[in-house]
């Protein structure tokens, strides 16, 4: 006759046939809704078991099923106790799943027998770093066969890993199997560690340390065989130091990747770097990694520097570190690296910088003026950093943005309310002072000001946008007499005011700035010199790029200036001229009638392009370009200019539209009537297709002019 073992499931009866082959006894494994027969005190452990991460958490991974324990309900404050009904121990070992904060008799599970503690234990975490990743782990209670036990959770602990995490409590003659980290020495020769990546596989906590102190530290999804692709950890700076490379966890199937890793001067698929299938041939994106938010946008000394938020080590978001680009013409970048690591105050979140003139902060050492970068320190969503909130840091560079040194006394602005984050920083020179603007939370923006970048007082909030705000002023209509100030947030959305370096007054209602589906989180940059003029904008373009090594890029630069129109005052956005150093072949269609059925343009062929066209209204109901086989169709009687999903409102200047595109392989970046319409479009191009268009429909169009650029890559 065969055996049944059956199980407890919160007071319930249940069978398992997997319980029935391993003949084991299942405790509980916390996949109601509630906690069922089991006690529970205080707030700690929420009204049941928790779906995974909790908000403001890392990441809980290593749980079975879907529910856990997870006592960070509310956060790490948070305390109580879970207890479960008494149960006999009918077999030589407990194994449980656990993870949280390592604090004994205070985040913990108990074996309880006539109300004493027999065995507990901990979770891994008790310092900043550390992962929310469960384990395994078990107790020998072959002595204690017969009894009569429980098994409580305990949530003592406040602060930082004040809390723990249990799944699957089960019973069993065999011990679960227990993975212990790993670590590996040696000295470091060469540039680069290389680390194979696999997406979707487990991830990892790799620690770097050297002199016991852990100087990286990241999440990496270690390929367990072959990799998608490789990434790299610049180490130049440590060279001929002896380091200690450590894994959270290996497990010799599963963590293969760890004994992979190797070092050199170079990393797999340099030879063949910016001539990937989606690589974007105009637009930055870093080398490896994903990239989002474009930070600390500054000009100084014939450089543009292009700091963003960068995970070097994986596709996805994560790690976030600022990465650091330099040009001399906005469109040829070089990679520095990576410019602002994770410490002891979390990940480095969103932020600006600026050219410390004055050098009123007393960083200037030398000769060059002080670049001045300032971030949000992300506190719990770093490794390093469990449990600290978001505060505002600084870092300043006296070698044009070689190298950055972090402020020994960050954080410069503690935590003011929920996920405060990205600060933008200008100078005010009417009131001879530093202004920031910064995210508070639940769309509001506040106004700090300083005089030294070190110490800041609130002035002024505002009710208005979501996260990654920018503040300029610009003349209106070109008059440098009449100027309005600009706030904006992420998506871009705009409102015209006054700003008297504590508040801003709006004169505007919100305005929508862009017209396409991968805008957001833009910044300008600061310092560009006077003779200049412009107010250059560059924005993340959120493109997806599936099967690189890479993914995600930055729009295309582009001017801002205010125009007066029928509307009221708006902001216009086109392109800048540096463009046309990648211009290669010119194709030229003279002045003509366009009929139906016709195409200049069926010659032309190509991959990159930019087009420039002025068509007059005449009797076609629709016309415009088909770039490599995507539409984009202005609709003469509803004044309305669509490609793909997108579409907006263009109406005609004295009878004409004025159309200039910027297509690369991912995207088609569409102005109309010299900026009155912005429309970035997130368009992977097919490689079969590298046909060019202009047609109408219903009529002819006069084309007035029209000159199409083939480009050059900018990575040549």
């Amino acid at each position: 006759m065969k055996k049944w073992v059956f199980c407890i499931l919160f007071g319930a009866v249940t069978c398992l046939t997997s319980c029935a082959v391993r003949q084991d006894y299942m405790i509980a494994d916390f996949e109601g809704k509630d906690y069922g027969d089991w006690i529970v005190t205080g707030e700690a452990f929420g009204p049941g078991p928790a779906r995974g991460t909790l908000p403001d958490q890392m990441d809980v991974s290593g749980f079975e099923g879907l529910g856990l324990v997870n006592s960070y309900y509310k956060g790490d404050d948070t305390t109580g106790t879970l207890t479960s009904p008494p149960f006999e121990i009918e077999r030589k070992y407990i194994n449980f799943l656990i993870g949280g904060g390592k604090y004994p008799g205070q985040t913990c599970i108990n074996l309880l027998i006539d109300g004493k503690v027999v065995r507990t234990a901990t979770g891994p975490n008790d310092r900043p770093g550390g992962s929310e990743e469960l384990n395994w782990h078990a107790w020998d209670v072959a002595e204690f066969l017969s009894s009569m036990a429980q098994i409580q959770i305990v949530d003592k602990g406040t602060g930082g890993w004040g809390h723990i995490n249990i799944d699957h409590v089960y019973q069993s003659n065999k011990k679960a199997a227990v993975v212990a980290g790993k670590t590996r020495s040696f000295r470091l020769k060469k540039k680069y560690l290389n680390f194979p990546v696999k997406n979707g596989a487990k991830k990892r906590l790799i620690s770097l340390i050297m002199d016991e102190e852990v100087v990286r530290e990241f999440e990496i999804e270690l390929a367990p065989a072959e990799p998608d692709f490789w990434v790299f950890l610049d180490v130049n700076r440590f060279k001929n130091k002896r380091v200690t490379l450590r894994i959270d966890r290996y497990d010799p199937t599963r963590s293969k990747g760890f004994d992979s890793v190797y070092q050199a001067n170079t990393f797999p698929g340099e030879e063949n770097l910016y001539k990937e299938k989606l690589r974007p041939q105009f637009h930055f994106s870093s080398r490896r990694g994903w990239n989002n938010d474009s930070n600390g946008m500054v000009y100084y000394d014939g450089e543009y520097h292009l700091f963003y938020q960068h995970n070097p080590y994986g596709w996805a978001w994560g790690n976030m570190t600022w990465g650091h680009a330099i040009s001399t013409d906005m469109i040829h970048w070089r990679e520095l690296g990576d410019a602002i690591h994770p410490d002891r105050l979390g990940t480095i979140f969103s932020g600006s910088a600026v050219v410390d003139e004055r050098n009123t902060a007393g960083f200037q050492t030398g000769d060059e003026k002080v670049i001045v970068c300032i971030y949000t320190s992300a506190g719990g969503t770093n490794p390093m950093s469990q449990g600290q909130p978001f505060t505002q840091s600084i870092a300043y560079s006296n070698d044009r943005g070689r190298t950055l040194t972090v402020y020994e006394n960050n954080p410069v602005l503690g935590h003011v309310s929920g996920g405060n984050r990205d600060p933008k920083v200008i100078w005010h020179g009417p009131t001879n002072q530093w202004v920031m603007v910064l995210y508070l939370d639940d769309h509001i923006m506040g106004f700090y000001t300083s005089k030294d970048l070190k110490s800041w007082d609130f002035q002024s909030k505002l009710k208005c946008f979501h996260e990654c705000p920018e503040l300029f002023e610009l003349p209106v209509d070109g008059d440098r007499n009449n100027k309005k100030w600009v706030l904006y947030g992420a998506s871009g959305h705009y409102l015209i005011g006054t700003f008297d370096g504590r508040e801003f007054k709006k004169q505007s209602e919100e305005i929508q700035f862009h017209h396409g589906n991968c805008f957001y989180a833009s910044q300008t940059f600061s310092n560009i010199p006077k003779e200049d003029g412009r107010r250059i904008q560059i924005a993340w373009g959120r493109v997806p790029m599936p099967d690189m090594p890479f993914n995600q890029m930055m729009l295309f630069p582009v001017v801002l200036r205010l125009e007066t129109t029928e509307e009221g005052i708006r902001m216009f956005a086109e392109p800048i001229r540096e463009v046309e150093k990648l211009h290669d072949k010119r194709h030229q269609v003279k002045a003509e009638i366009l009929e139906p059925g016709t195409n200049p343009l069926a010659d032309v062929t190509g991959e990159l392009f930019h087009i420039r066209a002025k068509f007059e209204l005449q009797g076609a109901e629709e016309f415009g370009f088909t770039i490599r086989g995507v539409p984009v169709v202005y609709d003469v009687e509803k004044e309305r200019l669509s490609c793909q999903e997108n579409s907006a409102s263009l109406r005609p200047d004295s009878g004409k539209i004025y159309l200039e595109l910027l297509v690369d392989r991912t995207s088609i970046e569409i102005f109309g009537n010299h900026g009155r319409l912005y429309m970035p479009v997130r368009a992977i191009l097919p490689e079969d297709d590298k046909s060019l268009a202009v047609s109408c429909k219903g009529g002819s169009i006069g084309i007035e002019t029209l000159d199409v650029y083939e480009l050059r890559s900018a990575w040549k």
